[in-house]
């Protein structure tokens, strides 16, 4: 066993108190060894005037989409995806898409992610990419039924359980997958029903997009007479393992249903906010007992990755709309970004305690706008920015080392990333 002692620093621990202590970590397991005076290390990560906390989890995006940052704004969803984002992704090449991931990594290690949850195209390049970079991962290829003949939708469901059952347990276990239908109202019932028993039987998890519209919940109360959620149950496609995204338009009666079930919401106010989706009831997930997750969505609809603009987005958007300014407080928005994403994951991170993953973020608090620090809490909620952000861990190995990643190589990945999105628009006009 090596060892890396965190040093110097303070410790955000699982109850939301903050402690002068180090941090232990076996290096070879990936693994948390001890909190407090744990004694010297094989290797020292200074933490001198930082606070160390869970590395955050990003439970809903699409990585490689940050080729499409600032592609197509100020639409809403439908209009946005129709005629910007599904006409270019037509044109991507895997390629393309293994450049915009890396840059999506880079992105998302310097703001202090470990963990994400990927739906998208070419995934064994993005799973690839993740080995390469040293994250930890829940990703799937998305099935999408919009514009395509059965044998190519079938196809698209192959694919997605073919790469879940090859990848699952990649990068020494650091990428774990999933099956993930796009939503409720872009594939079709009946391969649903042929291809949801499947993913039971290869035993991963179902992510989708759920209830993100208004547009997207009337067509099918519509049809059937039954909220969307409701619709989904009978599918088999709420289970404890599954988690949904965004979650804006659910009622009551879908609140009660998710938690009876123990499936769990990944909320994406910046997104939801900027396509005018609507504001999630996380108040009321939270009350049921529904574990809800932070995700940022994809570049193209947020249009970065820096979840700690989504613990502050999440907290006043929920105040704002509930009118009710304790209706979603710190520690509710830094546990989402923590605990609460990685169970939604299934990851045994997102808090620091021994045994427990060394997915770690050490976040440097000497900045004018963390002065002063009368609550560490609230400083991560309202004030943080990604680029506090000063180290970060995951798996016990340290990715990024005062602010420089380690792992990949940022200029070249800027370029490169630059580079294909400029070809990639070019092919798509």
């Amino acid at each position: 066993m090596t060892t890396l002692r965190i040093a110097g620093g303070r410790v955000l621990h699982p109850d939301f108190s903050v402690t002068t202590d180090d941090v232990l970590v076996d290096d070879t397991s990936g693994e948390i060894v001890a909190v407090g005076d744990v004694g010297s290390g094989d290797e020292t990560l200074d933490a001198e005037g930082c606070l160390v906390m869970p590395g955050l989890v990003n439970a809903h995006c699409h990585a490689a989409m940050t080729l499409l940052r600032g592609y197509a704004d100020d639409k809403p969803l439908e209009s946005w995806l129709r005629e910007d984002v599904w006409p270019v992704e037509a044109e991507l090449t895997d390629a393309d898409i293994r450049a915009g991931t890396e840059l999506a990594l880079v992105e998302l290690l310097k703001s202090g992610t470990t963990a994400f949850a990927d739906m998208y195209f070419s995934m064994g390049e993005v799973a690839e990419a993740v080995a390469e970079a040293g994250l930890r991962a829940r990703l799937g290829h998305g099935v999408v039924g919009v514009g395509k003949d059965e044998d190519a939708a079938r196809a698209d469901h192959e694919e997605s359980l073919s790469f879940a059952r090859e990848y699952d347990g990649y990068a020494d276990g650091r990428v774990r997958t999933m099956y993930t239908p796009h939503s409720l109202t872009t594939v079709d019932e009946d391969r649903l029903r042929e291809y949801v028993p499947e993913a039971r039987e290869a035993g991963v998890p179902l992510h989708y997009h759920a209830n993100e519209t208004a547009d997207e919940v009337e067509p099918i109360v519509a049809e059937r007479d039954e909220r969307p959620l409701e619709y989904a149950d009978g599918l088999g496609m709420l289970g404890e393992s599954d988690f949904l995204a965004h979650g804006v338009h659910s009622d009551a009666t879908e609140v009660d249903l998710l938690a009876e079930r123990g499936t769990a919401v990944v909320h994406c106010p910046a997104s939801n906010m900027k396509l005018a989706s609507g504001a999630a009831p996380v108040p009321a997930y939270r009350e049921a007992g529904v574990t809800v997750a932070l995700g940022t969505d994809g570049a193209a609809s947020n249009n970065d990755l820096d979840l700690f603009d989504e613990m502050r987005d999440a907290a006043m958007l929920g105040k704002h709309a509930a009118n009710d300014a304790s209706a979603v407080p710190a520690e509710a928005v830094v546990e989402m970004a923590t605990a609460g994403g990685a169970d939604a994951l299934g990851f045994d991170a997102g808090r620091i305690a021994a045994g427990r993953k060394a997915d770690l973020a050490v976040v440097d608090f000497e900045a004018a706008h963390l002065t002063p620090t009368h609550d560490a809490v609230s400083n991560l909620a309202y004030a943080t920015r990604g680029s506090d952000v000063r180290h970060t861990v995951c798996d016990g190995e340290v990715l990024v080392r005062d602010g420089e990643v380690r792992t990949l190589d940022e200029d070249a990945v800027r370029e490169r990333a630059a580079e294909h999105a400029r070809d990639l628009v070019a092919r798509a006009e």
